[in-house]
């Protein structure tokens, strides 16, 4: 009983440590890169949107490294799945999220192209190989690219942010990068550790406890961006933080995971993860849907997308566990 809470307390403590490790890391990023005159939205783009997504990352690949191959995948899909459902429905309740013209051409579809090929990859062969982990971030970074070039044909859609008044202080500024990296690389081993621990002394197996316990807690950086952006009326910051993160979260995460170490998912789970694209894959199709429809995500359309998160969660665990 003893270890059970020490092992409880050190999960918190390491998703304390993993978001404030991000934002420090983001925070140190983001003032070195304005020094050199980096655009505002490639700031946005790359450090922003690799902070948001730096504890997935930490998670999936110490999962990865230590062979637990099926929590680092079910990390990626459980955190796409609480994004798309939980944080964006949430957001949709709280106040009706009209979506941009960038966002239904180019981010949106992306995404929904991001888990196909995930998909089409794990069907080939049950595993994520360093040859199809490269196609993945070879993927990312011809979205960047394109997102990039397409900001400066069109400059007046892109994100404006305030100008940065605070001086450039570099011992602090190394200090954020530095020690916000060693924050993801701790916070991310003491959850991968904690949540096998918690998770097996309850039967979970390594796919359920990546699909819930790391994915909910790496997700609440987004969470809680979203949700705050949300109820100031930054309704395009709330829907595009979610998709953006979605995109890194197969792309970045599992193309470096498996670049880093292949991640082979084994018969025994193939046709649970494959369920798991097939129905993230549906639910993005209909939450794209709701957005062209009314050019806005209503909120009978968020209670939509929380329902079948919430049922879907526990159909896995009552499957799982029982």
């Amino acid at each position: 009983m003893i270890t059970v809470i020490l092992k409880l307390a050190l999960l918190i403590v390491g998703f304390v440590v993993l978001i404030y490790g991000a934002d420090f890391f983001v925070d140190g990023a983001s003032k070195l890169a304005k020094r050199f005159n980096i655009p505002s939205f490639v700031i946005g783009l790359t450090i922003c949107a690799f902070g948001t997504s730096a504890p997935e990352l930490a998670v999936s690949v110490t999962a990865s490294v230590s062979g637990a191959n099926s929590l680092a995948i079910g990390n990626v899909l459980g955190s796409n799945f609480f994004n798309l459902m939980v944080v964006l429905g949430v957001c949709a309740v709280i106040n009706p999220i009209p979506v941009t013209k960038n966002l239904l051409r180019r981010d949106y579809p992306v995404s929904i192209a991001a888990i196909t090929l995930l998909s089409v990859f794990l069907m080939s062969d049950s595993d994520i190989s360093r040859f199809e982990a490269l196609i993945l971030f070879c993927c990312l970074v011809g979205y960047m690219t394109w997102t990039i070039v397409d900001t400066k044909k069109h400059p007046e859609l892109a994100d404006t942010q305030e100008e940065d008044t605070q001086e450039f202080v570099a011992w602090k500024c190394a200090l954020y990068i530095v020690g916000g990296c060693a924050a993801i690389v701790l916070g991310g081993d003491l959850v991968v550790e904690s949540a096998k621990y918690l998770g097996g002394a309850i039967g979970m197996s390594e796919k359920l406890i990546g699909f819930t316990i790391c994915a909910i807690g790496t997700s609440l950086p987004e969470l809680v961006t979203s949700y705050t952006a949300s109820k100031k009326g930054q309704n395009d910051m709330a829907m595009g933080n979610v998709i953006g993160s979605n995109i890194f979260n197969i792309l970045c995460i599992l193309g470096i995971s498996g670049l880093i170490s292949p991640i082979s998912i084994g018969d025994a789970n193939i046709n649970a993860t494959l369920l798991d694209c097939g129905i993230n894959v549906g639910v993005c199709i209909l939450a794209y849907i709701f957005c062209i429809t009314g050019k806005k995500v209503e909120r009978w359309e968020g209670l939509v997308l929380v329902g079948i998160y919430l049922s879907y969660m526990a159909y896995n665990i009552v499957k799982d566990l029982f």
